[in-house]
């Protein structure tokens, strides 16, 4: 028994006469798997090409990427269980409670996902390999396995990312192997094939579903809630084989069931490859906390989620040296990924029952007696609308029941604004409310927790990412349960009417929705302005930066109305109107306080040395956000650029000298000359303390000598440390996600929108001090000002009283600092709203 997956390996790897009636991968594709890497498109041909052969496989695409290339997954299972597949799909559902009704049959669903990450592109090699050998209608074994699952199988979730790897790997691979790591082909430019068009990680992103890629895919996802989903990746050249079980921390609410079966499937697997002689771990590195996972998101919902790591990645190519000479090839590569899918396939086979059994026991018991600490979570009524808005989509995409909170009173609950527990609140009907006594109980007290246990401080990814934070809402959570007093009305867009020309549109600026109209209406050409002081008009209250679209000034726009109010009814944008520039309150619309919003020419920076993720989440923001144009400019070029053509200079985060000094220098000139230099992350150490520019690590030399004394002393304590210590010394300097309110000035622009507050999510360990002759518009006031994630106990205490947000005048120009990154991973909404700020309110 133990030879059987080798056996079909060797069987798949060779020219299989015996089968001629489905052509192996070889005789189609012309070439032996792992010779080199495949089109995406010439995959797309085999799978299409194999069910055209095969009644008993159905081939669906659902959805295409940012350029246009297919998704598609294929479906698999004996022939019985096809007949009912409808059926097997609504019972799964029925057993989640998901639906209402019992199910009649006990077939799981197994879910096998690869190349997520587009240069670890073993992944859809091994997908074409693992797709014949349960198509083969001749291959016994497999097709015993299908007879008790339906698998699903998803070759290549980020075809984008992947065709920019495999292509620029063909175009640079030597005709002789070549293993030689520092030869051309190993050493794959920026910015790499991992992410997708827009440069996000998918791998970070099935909760949030920024990506068009995540949000078709978990469309699907939700309608069929596997009972196993292997997420197929690839680590360093240097590295073996990973595979469950997961390392800790493992979060609290994962059953024994799920670690269970990770260990039954790690071990069925190691049998195989101790057979193989391959080397392999498990139990390390790869822990389940973060939920945007392709293992943590199915684990949160019902489901055994496992991440498989091959050893390669896009360093390996087709063959490479690791350390000790080796050459790991891609035909070995696509066995270890091959053999951990089909004894996938054989523990579900084996397991079946269980699972399904398993699977209904999970949504049982935590729709009934949910395990985590908090069991509702109240979103209060008078928080942003705007923001409100964008966290209903969410919890929509995520299949999370909400309803409308009803008045009660005598509540008491952790307010995650103040971050203090038992804190007394009554709710109204305006109010939400989520409650764990539901089917996806698990993923909403996950999404929702304001603090996550951390059994173990060393982990893969942030530590902290609740929901009230990321979008900037007022919210408690509630250890007791708080049922909905009805079904939650979403409030129902009126659309504007058009009627006789005020003497000005007015829009309050709340959301990314604001931001979006507004860059609807500079595109249009139509003249906005903003309010600097807050302002009473016609009875009517608006806050400093609000809206304000005169007919004065528009008169050249032709259907000036009838463009206003289109754009507005688009993104939802309720506007009022008033027949007098005269206010009650504030300062008159001719006045120069009344700012008029020139529409910026931005440019983004990127290229080496810049961060290809933080560059993808701006882009991303500009095209799909705003809709607004935006040039894209490589750093290394940056001395041949006419920056005048530009208004707006976008740094995302940065490592090591992403720019020369010739480029720094230029680029200060143009700031000087009037350019708004908006740098972020990381791209600030390239300004700090740095003569001529107002950030400082220390306000004086007094400070550092202190500072530099204190580490010097801790450092001499430190060196008799156990050596295996050394990663955790390390990380207490550092953080992995904390999040910490932000004092937000209202009266400067950065602050517009904000109400005061901004929760920022950091992942650096920069500290910088108040700016003196610049604008400190938002600041860690103190070390209350913490909230949530870990933080190394050497920075925590060195946090308050520091800069988040400011902005420094340079000549007639002004540089605009964000310490942390305010959109981070296009998920933290209501950083959107400030990076707007910066962009079309700063320096009008």
């Amino acid at each position: 028994m133990k030879k059987n997956l080798l056996l079909l390996f060797l069987t798949f790897s060779t020219a299989l006469g015996a089968f001629a009636q489905l052509q192996t991968p070889e005789q189609f594709l012309g070439y032996k798997p792992g010779d080199r890497f495949t089109p995406h498109h010439r995959m797309v041909d085999y799978f299409e090409y194999v069910a055209s052969q095969n009644p008993n496989i159905k081939l669906i695409q659902y959805g295409e990427t940012n350029e246009k290339r297919p998704l598609i997954i294929a479906i698999l299972s004996s022939p019985e269980n096809m007949a009912k597949l409808e059926e097997i799909r609504t019972d799964n559902l029925k057993r989640a409670g998901l639906i209402e009704g019992s199910p009649s049959n006990e077939i799981p669903i197994n879910w096998m996902s690869f190349n997520v990450h587009g240069n670890e592109s073993v992944g859809m090699e091994a997908a074409i390999s693992s797709f014949y050998t349960l198509a083969d209608p001749n291959n016994t074994k497999s097709q015993e396995w299908l007879k008790n699952q339906v698998i699903i199988l998803d070759p290549c979730i980020n075809p984008d990312g992947r065709d920019r790897y495999s292509n620029w790997y063909n175009q640079k691979m030597n005709t002789t192997l070549q293993p030689d790591l520092q030869s051309q082909e190993h050493n794959e430019p920026w910015p790499g094939g991992r992410a997708n068009h827009y440069l996000f990680d998918l791998n970070r992103d099935w909760a949030w579903q920024v990506q068009v890629e995540s949000q078709q895919r978990m469309k699907v996802y939700q309608q069929w809630m596997p009972q196993l989903h292997l997420d197929f990746h690839e680590q360093g050249i240097d590295q073996p084989f990973y595979m469950a079980p997961a390392a800790e921390p493992l979060h609290e609410q994962l059953t024994p069931f799920q670690h269970e079966f990770q260990d039954i499937f790690g071990r069925n697997t190691a049998k195989y490859f101790d057979e193989m002689g391959r080397f392999y771990f498990t139990k390390e590195r790869f822990d389940l906390l973060y939920p945007s996972y392709g293992d943590t998101y199915p684990m949160y919902n019902g489901a055994i989620g496992m991440t498989i790591e091959q050893g390669g990645g896009g360093r390996a190519g087709v063959g490479g040296y690791n350390s000790v000479g080796d050459t790991v090839t891609l035909s070995s590569r696509i066995a270890g990924h091959y053999t951990a899918a089909m004894s996938a396939a054989e523990v579900t086979s084996k397991n079946s029952k269980r699972l399904v059994d398993e699977f209904a026991s999970y949504f049982k018991n935590n729709s009934s007696n949910p395990k985590g600490k908090y069991k509702s979570f109240v979103i209060k009524g008078e928080s942003n609308p705007a923001q409100v808005e964008k966290l209903l989509e969410l919890l929509d995409k995520n299949g999370i029941k909400y309803g409308q909170a009803g008045a009660k009173s005598g509540l008491k609950g952790f307010e995650y604004q103040s971050g203090k527990t038992g804190v007394s609140f009554a709710t109204t009907e305006k109010d939400i409310v989520i409650n764990a006594y539901q089917p996806k109980s698990v993923l909403a007290q996950v999404l929702f927790e304001p603090n996550p246990t951390l059994n173990d401080s060393i982990t893969y990814d942030i530590t902290s990412w609740a929901m009230p934070y990321a979008y900037g809402l007022q919210a408690f959570a509630l250890e007791t349960r708080l049922d909905a007093g009805g079904e939650y009305q979403k409030p129902t867009f009126t659309p504007n009417p058009i009627g006789q020309t005020p003497v000005a549109y007015l829009a309050q600026w709340q959301g990314t929705r604001d931001a979006a109209f507004l860059s609807a209406l500079l595109t249009a050409k139509i003249r906005v302005k903003y309010a600097e002081y807050p302002f009473v008009v016609e009875g009517k209250s608006f806050p400093a930066g609000s809206l304000i679209i005169t007919k004065g000034g528009n008169e050249y726009v032709a259907d000036f109305d009838k463009k206003v109010i289109d754009a507005a009814n688009k993104f939802g944008v309720k506007l009022a109107t008033t027949q007098t520039g005269y206010v009650d309150k504030g300062k008159d619309f001719g006045s120069p306080n009344i700012k008029v919003i020139q529409a910026p020419k931005v440019a983004l920076i990127g290229g080496n040395g810049t961060s290809s993720l933080s560059f993808g989440e701006i882009w991303h923001f500009f095209e799909k956000d705003l809709d607004y144009p935006v040039s894209n400019l490589d750093a290394e070029s940056m001395a041949r650029y006419d920056l005048s053509k530009y208004d707006v200079l976008i740094l995302p985060s940065t490592y090591g000298p992403a720019l020369n000094a010739s480029a720094q220098q230029k680029i200060t000139d143009w700031v000087k000359a009037g350019g708004k230099l908006i740098a972020m992350d990381g791209a600030l150490n390239l300004f700090a303390n740095k003569e001529g520019f107002a950030l400082k690590t220390f306000d004086t030399d007094e400070e550092k000598k202190a500072a530099e004394k204190a580490a010097t002393e801790l450092s001499k304590q430190e060196r008799l440390e156990p050596y295996t210590e050394g990663e955790r010394l390390e990380i207490s300097s550092g953080t992995a996600g904390a999040i910490y309110e932000i004092k937000m000035d209202q009266t400067h622009p950065l602050g517009y929108g904000t109400g005061g507050k901004f929760y920022t999510l950091k992942n650096n360990s920069n500290r910088f001090t108040y700016l003196t002759g610049g604008a400190n518009a938002g600041v860690v006031a103190s070390n209350e000002s913490y909230r949530t994630g870990y933080i190394g106990y050497k920075l925590k205490p060195k946090m308050g009283e520091s800069l988040a947000i400011g902005a420094e005048g340079q000549g007639r120009g002004q540089i605009v600092y964000f310490v942390d990154n305010p959109i981070f991973r296009g998920f933290w909404e209501s950083g959107k709203l400030v990076l707007s700020n910066a962009v079309f309110m700063v320096g009008q």
